[in-house]
C-alpha cells in the first residue's frame, strides 16, 4: 500500500496495470519509502506481464499440438487407396510395404513440438547473457558470467549503459568499492537517456550478498527493449 496524504484515500499499487502510471508516480515523489514501494510494484507488474506472455505462448503451443493430433486422427480414419486396384490398403499391408501408418506420424509430432519449445526460455536467457558479455568485453573490470555475482559491484551495469551512452559519464573513474554509487549512476542514466524504468533499487542491491538473478535478468531485458525501441540496437528478435 502506498502512504496516503492527509484526507486522500490509500491507493493499492498492486491494482495499477499501467507502467506509465507507475513511472509518473515515481517521477512525482521524492520520498524514499514511496519510491521503494513503487519500484517494487513495477517489478511485480513486469513479472506479471512476462508470466502472462509465457502462459499465452504455452496455450498457443498446446493448441498447435491439439491441431496436430486432430489431423493425425483424421488421416488415420481415412482409408488409403490402392490406385491400381481401386481398393483401400489395410494397415497390415502398409507395414509390409515399409510405409508408416498416419497415426504413428501424428503421435510423434506433439513430443517433437514440446521438445523444441522447452529450451526456448533458456536459449533467450543465454542469448541475452552473450549480448551483455559482447557489449562489455572492452571494459576493464567487467567479466559477465551470469546474472547474479557478475553484477554485484555495479560496474557491469555502468559498462553496459556506458557502451550506448559514452558521453553520459566517465567510466574510468568508477570505483568497484562503491557499488551503491555505481548502481545509482547506471540506473539514473538508463532511465534518463534510454527511458528504462528503474526496476532495481541501489539500496536493496547493496544489502544483498549477491543480486537476485531474476531481478537483474528482468532489468536487462527491459533495458534491451528500450534500446531497441530507440533504434540503438538493430535486431529482428528481442531477447
Amino acid at each position: 500500500m502506498e502512504p496516503k496524504t492527509d484526507g486522500a484515500p490509500t491507493l493499492d499499487l498492486s491494482e495499477i496495470e499501467d507502467e506509465d502510471v507507475l513511472n509518473k508516480m515515481l517521477d512525482d515523489t521524492a520520498d524514499f519509502e514511496e519510491r521503494r514501494m513503487i519500484r517494487a510494484a513495477l517489478r511485480d507488474l513486469l513479472k506479471k506481464k512476462r508470466d502472462k506472455r509465457e502462459q499465452d505462448r504455452g496455450s498457443r503451443q498446446q493448441d498447435l499440438r491439439q491441431q496436430g493430433l486432430s489431423k493425425g486422427r483424421a488421416s488415420t480414419n481415412q482409408p488409403s487407396t490402392n490406385r491400381a486396384a481401386g481398393q483401400p490398403i489395410s494397415t497390415s499391408a502398409m507395414n509390409k510395404t515399409g510405409a508408416s501408418p498416419p497415426a504413428a506420424a501424428s503421435q510423434k509430432r506433439p513430443p517433437t513440438a514440446a521438445a523444441a519449445a522447452a529450451p526456448n526460455v533458456k536459449n533467450v536467457k543465454q542469448m541475452l547473457l552473450d549480448w551483455c558479455r559482447a557489449k562489455t568485453e572492452p571494459y576493464e573490470g567487467v567479466d559477465i558470467q551470469n546474472f547474479s555475482s557478475s553484477w554485484k559491484d555495479g560496474i557491469a551495469f555502468c559498462a553496459l549503459v556506458h557502451r550506448f551512452f559514452p558521453d553520459a559519464f566517465e567510466y574510468s573513474i568508477l570505483n568497484p568499492n562503491k557499488p551503491r554509487d555505481n548502481f545509482q549512476l547506471a540506473f539514473d542514466t538508463a532511465e534518463k537517456l534510454a527511458g528504462c524504468p528503474p526496476l532495481l533499487d541501489a539500496d536493496d542491491l547493496v544489502r544483498m550478498r549477491e543480486p537476485d538473478w531474476k531481478c537483474v535478468y528482468t532489468y536487462i531485458q527491459e533495458f534491451y527493449r528500450c534500446l531497441v525501441e530507440r533504434g540503438l540496437v538493430k535486431t529482428k528478435k528481442r531477447p
